[in-house]
């Protein structure tokens, strides 16, 4: 009997091949994982979301990049698609591809059964020590829940759940309050 041998990419590997790739893979210590699609709803959260947040920084220092955007952090081997980001000042990149983010304050992620534990997890505890970024959120796709994490001058991380098309969410790291039912508008 016998078994496949492990097989690891280093980082370069990893960018070199999903920069010619067909599909999405994200990057987790030498371990490609390939993403799936949207849903619906998905899709029209992470819309609303990007409209958002462009209207509101229109003239403002700021970019918002949709899922397209891969975000890493210097000191590890991981590699991230948000489902949204938010860069003030001056992007970062790995490289002169700039396709690598670096320097992330608002990372966002629409929630679904395939990822949900992923995006709390692995995700989650590598997004929150980002030295740049000041505000995570996840957003659910079924129901008009957001939570909220904003990270303090302690530099704790503080934990906020709003649920209800009538609350509002406050993103200070752009000064935005944005609706639920505006972020949930025709996706549920």
């Amino acid at each position: 009997m016998s078994s496949l041998p492990e097989y690891r990419l280093s980082p370069d590997e990893y960018l070199a091949l999903e920069r010619t790739a067909d599909h999405r893979s994200e990057y987790i210590d030498g371990y490609v994982v390939a993403m799936a699609g949207g849903s619906e709803p998905h899709n029209v959260i992470v819309g609303n979301l990007v409209t958002l947040l462009n209207v509101h920084l229109r003239g403002k220092p700021c970019r918002v990049f949709p899922s397209d955007m891969k975000v890493h952090r210097v000191d590890t081997t991981r590699f991230f698609y948000p489902d949204v980001t938010v860069v003030c000042g001056e992007s970062q990149f790995v490289d002169a591809n700039k396709d690598v983010l670096l320097n992330p304050i608002l990372l966002i992620e629409v929630l679904s059964d395939d990822t949900e534990s992923f995006d709390r997890g692995a995700k989650f505890k590598s997004y929150l020590r980002l030295d740049s970024l000041f505000e995570y959120a996840l957003v659910s796709q079924s129901s008009p829940v957001v939570e909220h994490y904003s990270r303090q001058d302690t530099g704790d991380w503080l934990y906020s759940r709003l649920e209800g098309l009538d609350r509002t969410v406050t993103f200070t790291s752009v000064g935005l309050i944005a609706r639920l039912a505006d972020i949930f508008d025709k996706a549920i």
